[in-house]
């Protein structure tokens, strides 16, 4: 019977002999590859991904990876194109057929459809003398490594060759764009990635919701605008109208005796932490953590202290932002 020790053995030479095709496949990159991106990024219309078989669940992953950082992009099953979906294809976009052989049968009429309508081809395959590498604009030749079964049949390294070609050539347009995390929340408004890319603006309270008061305001009705806002503090504006000032339960603490005497400017702490609409929702999850508080005030990134409303550490919270 096998042992624990065969298994991890097994484990480890597949994820060896699969780093070893990468480290290959990277050291071998040439001008196909760069003439690839080239095209990419021109494409008028989208980018096309299609491929057979386990090819084809790696152009999926390549279609998707594209789309979500802002290269238009689909996936076209081959054999689905042969019966109508040929006409998801248009001129200004781009082909990246995959095939490890680059003789696959289904991906016949699609190859004929992009010569016949002078649609740019990029071939990936291992074989520059398949037909896919013959009849494509731009042909990227995977090394020659074995598989990391022991039969050498199996689509194991290839597929990982492949798919990590597809990243490279989705970062190298990232790059060249200046793709950027706010472009990239753009596509990923849900989940776990959505929110941790949230911006303040989009979580803050603003309008009547946000505390605030005169500089020159009795304490009797700041006690009140803090109670009815409910957040626990209140900002404190200056003459012309601009954040100089927090009350905060501290604030309360520090001046019991002769509280209701005082005025809110007389109570406040001076130039508190404030952030802009524009910062990330996890930025100010991580000052309202460093600094021990659980609200910022939302001022205009102008550097006027305009304030444009208040973030609460539980409105990050309720959003997923942790």
């Amino acid at each position: 019977m096998p042992n624990s020790e065969t298994f991890l053995q097994t484990a480890r030479r597949v994820i060896t002999t699969e780093a070893d095709a990468l480290n290959t496949l990277a050291q071998g990159l040439s001008q196909p590859f760069a003439d690839a991106v080239e095209l990419l990024l021109n494409a008028k219309g989208r980018v096309i991904v299609s491929g057979m078989g386990k090819s084809g669940h790696i152009a999926r992953k390549m279609a998707a990876t594209f789309a979500s950082t802002g290269t238009p992009a689909h996936f076209v099953h081959p054999a689905e194109a042969s019966h109508g979906d040929l006409g998801m294809m248009a001129q200004g976009d781009v082909v990246l057929v995959l095939s490890n052989s680059g003789e696959t049968p289904e991906l016949a009429d699609m190859v004929a459809y992009t010569r016949r309508f002078r649609i740019p081809l990029i071939g990936v395959a291992s074989r520059p003398d398949s037909t896919l590498m013959k009849q494509a604009d731009v042909g990227i030749v995977l090394p020659n490594v074995a598989e990391a079964c022991t039969t050498g049949i199996v689509p194991t390294t290839s597929t990982t060759m492949t798919l990590a070609l597809g990243d490279a050539l989705a970062v190298a347009i990232m790059e060249h764009r200046a793709f950027t995390p706010e472009n990239f929340r753009e596509f990923h408004p849900g989940g776990k990635l959505g929110a941790r890319l949230s911006k303040v603006g989009d979580l803050m309270h603003s309008g009547d919701a946000v505390p605030l008061a005169s500089i020159k305001s009795p304490m009797s009705d700041t006690l009140l605008t803090i109670s009815q806002k409910g957040f626990g503090v209140v900002g404190v504006l200056d003459d012309e109208g601009y954040l100089c000032g927090i009350v905060t339960d501290g604030d309360l603490r520090r001046n019991m005796d002769g509280l209701l005497d005082l005025t809110a400017g007389e109570v406040m702490t001076k130039a508190p932490t404030t952030i802009g609409p524009e910062s990330l929702a996890e930025e100010a999850v991580a000052i309202m953590n460093a600094k021990k508080i659980t609200c910022l005030f939302v001022v205009d990134p102008k550097g006027s202290r305009n304030a444009k409303g208040i973030l609460h550490i539980h409105d990050c919270l309720r959003a997923g932002v942790v």
